[in-house]
């Protein structure tokens, strides 16, 4: 067995010396949506390089976030799996992958492998986030060799991190964003003058609030300008949206400048044509729409995210776009399939590279799962009940523990005002087959959200995070019939 192990792993070592891989560099941003992009219409976004890149791209304008919460989303990126499989349910719990991840396919494929930035994987057992901040062993790395990285930090002008195996604390210089996309480009560089391929994941904390931490520069931008809301923001809520707005396109502004810093080191590398370049976030925010200001939430401005991939080789550098709502656990073997690497058995995500490649056209209805397994109100009494759902081009049907729960057609309706619940029976009736359908496919029980936070051993999380007081529910009465 053990002969036979080395040899597989000997004949995929020759083979990837003997192929032509292309680099990747994914840029993954916290808490983007996917609105807020200039080439996708919003007057407050100053995004020039990502418009300019976005016309070189493959964009999936509907790609989704369909667990809207940091730890969940990065999971899943790492693994190729549902929260319900891999068992990061809620924030700060440990990632103990039962299968391959990404960065480790990539490194066992003969792939350089870096990791700069936020990870938010490496969990705090005691509940209390007391990791966050403390060095990440090279065993919780998953493959990522090129390593400076903090577990999670949003003080963004006093970024802590740890570089490689030495547990010293350092700190990026200025605000990280920038400091990152710096080093970023270093590592791409070198790595391009090498033989081997490289994967680079930058994965940087802004736009993530705390929102008046940008730069001077690109604050100024947005200081006097009159910003427009969204028309699902109501009027008892414009001056808290106005608050937060001008800070969260300043960081926009600030990320859209690194962006074109990857760009030009990938050009300078001569190497552009046979590179990667993936774009997108692990979530976007309310930001008042809905009423509403957190993520973790089924309606656009938090589930939807950009996604752009540009890889010249492949694509040349012609805009393509597709329909599909590719989701987090989709990444991990699409990108596997764009590098022409074997796929990972553990992975239950699509591997949309035939889509691509344009070896097959987008499905007549395609559709993304939408879960949140175990509700914020099981840890933190928030009110917000456990849901699960599905995002087509046209619709989006949610039903949450109590029932039925949300359904738009977003075509008709793209700021979600109108509820079509009991409005449409048999398109509702339609949604509720197709969503039992997927959840029966992703091995999704749709049990009570405190069942998986038990499974996640992560109970203790609500005792020591619960704050006082009453907090916003968007579900009104459903807040007093949910048992903790």
């Amino acid at each position: 067995m053990q002969r036979r192990t080395f040899l597989a792993g000997a004949g995929l070592s020759l083979q990837a010396k003997t192929t032509k891989r292309p680099n990747v560099v994914f840029v993954l941003v916290d808490q983007w949506r996917a609105q807020a992009l200039g080439h996708r219409g919003d007057p407050n976004a100053r995004t020039p390089h990502l418009d300019a890149l976005s016309r070189e791209s493959f964009d999936f304008t509907n790609a989704v976030s369909g667990l809207p919460v940091c730890s969940p989303y990065r999971a899943s990126l790492m693994t190729g799996q549902y929260a319900v499989r891999h068992g990061l349910v809620v924030n700060d719990v440990e990632l103990k992958p039962q299968g391959e991840t990404l960065g480790g396919a990539f490194r066992k494929a003969g792939y350089s492998t870096g990791y700069i930035g936020k990870w938010h994987i490496y969990g705090s057992p005691e509940g209390k986030a007391e990791r966050r901040l403390t060095y990440i062993p090279e065993s919780s790395r998953f493959g990522f060799d090129y390593w400076k990285v903090c577990e999670c930090t949003h003080a963004y002008n006093r970024s802590l991190y740890y570089e490689g195996n030495d547990s010293t604390q350092r700190y990026w210089d200025g605000y990280d964003a920038i400091a990152q996309t710096r080093d970023a480009c270093e590592f791409i560089r070198k790595r391009g003058a090498a033989s081997d391929p490289y994967f680079m994941l930058l994965s940087a904390g802004p736009p993530h609030d705390p929102y008046g931490t940008a730069p001077e520069k690109y604050q100024a931008l947005h200081r006097n300008l009159e910003l427009k809301l969204r028309d699902n923001v109501p009027a008892s809520h414009k001056e808290e949206a106005l608050k937060n707005l001008g800070g969260y396109y300043s960081h926009i502004a600030a990320l859209d400048d690194c962006v074109k810093q990857i760009t030009d080191a990938i050009d300078a590398t001569g190497k552009a044509e046979d590179t990667i370049l993936v774009f997108t976030s692990d979530h976007g925010d309310m930001l008042q729409s809905q009423g509403l200001h957190h993520k973790q939430q089924p309606w656009d401005e938090s589930i939807r995210v950009p996604m752009l991939i540009r890889y010249p080789r492949l694509l040349g550098r012609k805009r393509r776009t597709s329909i599909t709502p590719i989701d987090v656990p989709d990444i991990m073997p699409t990108m596997l399939g764009l590098a022409g690497l074997p796929k990972v058995e553990s992975a239950q995500g699509v591997d949309y590279s035939p889509l691509i490649r344009g070896k097959r056209k987008d499905d007549p209805e395609p559709a993304a799962l939408l879960n949140l397994p175990a509700s914020f109100s099981v840890v933190r009494r928030q009110g917000f009940a456990e849901y699960r759902g599905l995002r087509t081009p046209q619709h989006t049907f949610v039903r949450s523990i109590h029932g039925p729960w949300l359904l738009y057609d977003n075509l008709k309706d793209p700021y979600q005002k109108s509820n079509l619940i009991g409005k449409d029976n048999a398109l509702q009736s339609r949604m509720e087959r197709r969503l039992d359908s997927m959840l029966k496919n992703a091995g999704d029980e749709f049990l009570p959200g405190a069942r998986y936070v038990e499974r996640a051993k992560a109970t203790h999380y609500r005792e020591v995070n619960t704050p006082p007081g009453k907090v916003e529910s968007p579900w009104g009465d459903w807040a007093s019939t949910i048992k903790l």
